[in-house]
């Protein structure tokens, strides 16, 4: 059985990033599995129409490789996946990728220190740190709804978009009025007959301040030393200020909902439909969105949006709550993806030969979000608590990357064969974050993608990303117990 140093799962912004971080740190024994055939993560799978950032393309990449000729300031999804393509090339990673390795087990042995990693092409290795990146938005949420088996038309996932059916003069259903179908609806309704769009909430649509790039601006960025760092630190601080509104200051976000409900009157002027348009939780509470094109579409004649639940799908369409049937001919799933199921579905054991799931069965919580007791030599990156609803996941995984570094140098200075963090600090810092997730606008009542079932958030960063910044700076071998 093969043996390396270091085995890297996923190959996303998280993964390759990690590679690279590794990489110039000197180090070359390590792997990274890939479950798809080609590596990007979800800019590699969401290439539905409209597919974009929304976060700026400045903020949304990493510090180490700026990108000073971005086309928009939000980034399109071919050009993020071309950057993380490039990205990889340059620092010469991609010969440790291997692709079709979808993990199905890893197992700790004690008596070795090692982890045992089996991929579902029945591929076996043992690796002293394992490292997962597979994100929490990669799992497609397909609704359970009664009578989807019968439906004789074409249905898929807007993460899984099938470019071999062609929407034109096509009666389309779309579930889910999220992210994804902001952007993709105006698009599709310029070549559908009919599209209508099937709403459980309505979101918080904000103006996008997007825009080309100018020539002269990408001369500036390439020859004034300094200015891409500087624009890239003043766009930080703006982003991070909105914190105040998610957690400490409520009139800060009913402030926003002003600037919102003013937006809303300028485009939607029939009252009922402003009136179907218009959120039933506060702002914030969920993801608040940004489009300049989708109340626009709303007022197509082509377009229509139903608020009542569905009821159930027959062979010919989509029957509503109240009654109604609409025939269609597709139906596309915005539902959004299973975020709070994390690392799901490989089996991963621990020293002490349980299930990482079953310990995670009242919620997933992690140290830093990147370590767990009784799982030596894991580190998570993107794991428990550690998403954004206010600034770019770039900065959160290179802090992550940082003290993952300095927690393998530490390991390998003293000579350790593991490192495990103790109970204790992992559990005062989940009910840290616990306690200040309860005075945020997430957890305001409202239903959202970062909340169990049960009622726990597991997904978000409740504060300010400098605080953990400042906490992941340096590795804590206090808080941990090293096996020698």
């Amino acid at each position: 059985m093969q043996h390396i140093e270091c085995l890297i799962i996923g190959a996303g912004f998280g993964g390759i990033g990690m590679a690279i971080q590794l990489k110039k740190s000197g180090k070359s024994d390590f792997q990274i599995w890939e479950k798809a055939s080609d590596f990007g993560g979800c800019w590699r799978d969401n290439t539905y129409p409209g597919a974009a950032c929304d976060v700026p393309s400045h903020l949304y990449s990493y510090s180490f490789a700026p990108k000073k000729d971005w086309q928009y300031r939000f980034a399109r999804q071919p050009e993020i996946l071309s950057y993380i393509q490039q990205c990889a090339q340059q620092y010469q990673v991609i010969s440790h990728l291997r692709f079709d390795h979808g993990v199905r087990s890893a197992e700790f042995n004690t008596e070795r220190q090692l982890w045992v990693i089996e991929a579902e092409n029945g591929n076996k290795i043992t690796a002293r740190y394992l490292i997962t990146a597979t994100g929490q938005l990669n799992r497609p949420l397909i609704p359970n709804i009664s009578g989807l088996d019968d439906f004789k038309g074409e249905h898929f996932h807007s993460a899984q978009w099938r470019h071999d059916i062609d929407l034109t003069g096509k009666t389309v259903a779309v579930i889910g009025t999220g992210a994804s179908a902001i952007q993709f609806v105006p698009e599709i309704s310029k070549i559908a007959a009919q599209v209508t769009l099937f709403q459980r909430s309505a979101p918080y649509v904000l103006p996008k301040p997007d825009r080309a790039y100018t020539p002269w601006e990408h001369a500036l960025l390439k020859w004034v030393p300094g200015l891409q760092k500087l624009s890239r630190v003043k766009t930080y601080l703006q982003y991070e200020s909105r914190v105040l509104g998610f957690r400490f200051h409520e009139h800060l976000m009913k402030i926003m909902a002003g600037q919102w409900a003013r937006y809303m009157k300028s485009q939607i002027k029939d009252p009922e439909l402003r009136k179907a348009l218009t959120p039933n939780y506060p702002m914030g509470c969920k993801r608040i969105l940004l489009a300049n094109n989708y109340y626009e579409t709303m007022k197509r004649n082509n377009v229509s949006l139903c608020s009542y639940g569905i009821s159930s799908v027959n062979d010919s369409g989509i029957i509503d709550d109240n009654g109604q049937h609409h025939p269609v001919d597709v139906i596309i799933y915005a539902t959004g993806f299973k975020a709070t199921e994390f690392l799901v579905p490989m089996t991963i054991t621990g020293a002490n030969g349980q299930s990482l799931h079953d310990v995670w069965k009242n919620g997933a919580e992690a140290y830093l979000g990147i370590n767990v007791q009784g799982f030596p030599n894991l580190f998570m990156l993107y794991g428990p608590n550690t998403n954004l609803g206010h600034n770019s996941i770039i900065y959160m995984l290179e802090s992550q990357f940082r003290y993952i570094l300095s927690a393998i140098k530490y390991q390998e200075k003293g000579g350790f064969r593991s490192i495990d963090v103790l109970a204790t600090p992992q559990r005062a810092f989940n009910e840290n974050i616990q306690t200040k997730i309860k005075n945020t606008v997430w957890n305001q009542g409202c239903h959202s993608w970062y909340i169990t079932d049960e009622g726990k958030n597991t997904v978000n960063w409740p504060t300010f990303t400098f605080n953990y910044r400042r906490m992941t700076s340096e590795f804590r071998p206090n808080d941990y117990h090293c096996q020698q």
